[in-house]
């Protein structure tokens, strides 16, 4: 390999890392920012007096999660709520 194609490649790599660096940056502040809005509503919600509706099967979904089936339990969230895997790990978690 040449000079200019080893001095592209390393150019490459490090173009590489810089932008999933500012990529990663980017997903923790939304990450961020989606939680304090998430935290304002509930408080907002919780001042004016509403309840959040249960969730359905949310019976189902504690007792298979306090049986220790917490796989069980995400899967039939998921089903039930139309929430994607890590909102449903992170719900289910709540709920035991």
């Amino acid at each position: 390999m040449d000079t200019f194609g080893v001095v592209a490649l390393v150019g490459l790599i490090l173009l590489y890392f810089v932008i999933e660096s500012s990529a990663s940056r980017t997903r923790a502040e939304l990450t961020r920012r989606l939680n304090r809005l998430e935290d304002k509503v509930d408080l907002l919600l919780k001042h004016a007096g509403v309840e959040e509706p249960p969730v359905p099967r949310q019976d189902e979904v504690v007792a298979l999660a306090r049986a220790g089936k917490k796989i069980e339990a995400i899967k039939v969230y998921r089903e039930a709520t139309g929430a994607g895997l890590a909102e449903a790990k992170v719900a289910v978690e709540r709920l035991t």
